[in-house]
């Protein structure tokens, strides 16, 4: 389980496909004492560790990962957000999150407001009804909060603090971010469905 606050950015430092997808990512932390198994969130996508060295570890993605969310078009250099999993004790600043992308949102527009950026996007339309004014989603790992619905749009607003920190500062229109609906909304849609059925 994670929060959606990214604690660091990771560099892709190489991509190779040995079977399964194997990309090595750098980052700041000390590598070498990450867990091989251990769970990190990269852009939103849980991933497990399969070695590590001092500034360094590999991660594994099955084909299906690699299909379904951004991590298929990740090349060496590219940047991406980081999330170590929660310990029992740590703090929960942002929500639940799983790390289990439901889809891609598609930038809009990207709005400067004060120091803030103001940015909407398209929702893939069979998830459009999980997203609620107020209600929280994970964008590329990243813990947001829903300022306006409109259909399948949506519009979430971004300190500063976080356009500098995380790669959200770097999204241009048109990209394509990794998506996971608030777990609270799927199951409260998931419970009114059975109780439909029930009294079908």
């Amino acid at each position: 389980m994670f929060t959606g606050i990214v604690t660091a950015t990771g560099t892709i430092i190489s991509v190779e496909n040995r079977g399964d997808r194997v990309l090595r990512v750098g980052c700041i932390w000390p590598c070498n004492e990450i867990a091989v198994g251990a769970s990190i969130a990269h852009s939103g996508i849980c991933l497990t560790v399969i070695s590590s060295n001092a500034h360094s570890f590999e991660i594994a993605a099955s084909a299906e990962t690699v299909n379904v969310t951004t991590l298929g078009q990740w090349r060496e250099g590219d940047i991406i957000n980081l999330e170590r999993a929660l310990c029992l004790g740590d703090e929960l600043g942002g929500h639940m999150v799983s790390g289990h992308v439901d889809g891609l949102a598609v930038v809009k527009s990207i709005t400067p407001i004060g120091d803030s950026h103001e940015v909407w996007f398209e929702a893939p339309v069979e998830l459009s009804g999980f997203i609620a004014q107020k209600g929280s989603i994970t964008l590329d790992g990243v813990s947001l909060t829903v300022n306006a619905v409109r259909g399948s749009e949506f519009s979430v607003n971004v300190i500063e603090h976080s356009w500098q920190v995380t790669t959200l500062g770097r999204i241009t229109v048109g990209q394509k971010l990794n998506m996971e609906i608030d777990m609270l909304a799927r199951y409260v849609a998931r419970l009114a469905d059975y109780r439909r059925d029930q009294l079908a």
